[in-house]
């Protein structure tokens, strides 16, 4: 088992993410970090259901000038998105312009999910 499937099963002293106000980058640059984040996403997903009894859901969303990725976990849920404007784009965390402080919070916000 992996670090992450043990925090996952103790799930004690779980916090939720650290998060900054985002600002507006490249198209290509936002679409990169959407899309490193969406990769980690999935890995971090399928680890925790092979462990859970009722898995984390992971859907994707195009459409209208953002993309995103939303996870699910009985009555929680946390969306990442990027929003495009013209040439620019900007991360929205929860429906705010908020972005994660690094990849590695978003363990935090997977396990956010589940306490």
């Amino acid at each position: 088992m992996t670090p992450f499937m043990h925090a996952v099963l103790d799930r004690s002293g779980s916090v939720g993410p650290r998060t900054q106000p985002s600002h507006a980058r490249t198209l290509a640059r936002a679409t990169d970090a959407q899309f490193v984040v969406r990769a980690l996403a999935e890995q971090l997903v399928s680890e925790a259901n092979a462990v859970l009894a009722e898995p984390i859901g992971l859907v994707d969303e195009v459409g209208d000038g953002r993309f995103a990725f939303v996870l699910t976990h009985r009555d929680r849920t946390a969306r990442v998105e990027t929003v495009v404007h013209g040439r620019n784009a900007v991360a929205h965390l929860g429906g705010e312009p908020r972005e994660l402080t690094s990849e590695d919070e978003l363990q935090a916000l997977v396990l956010s999910l589940l306490s």
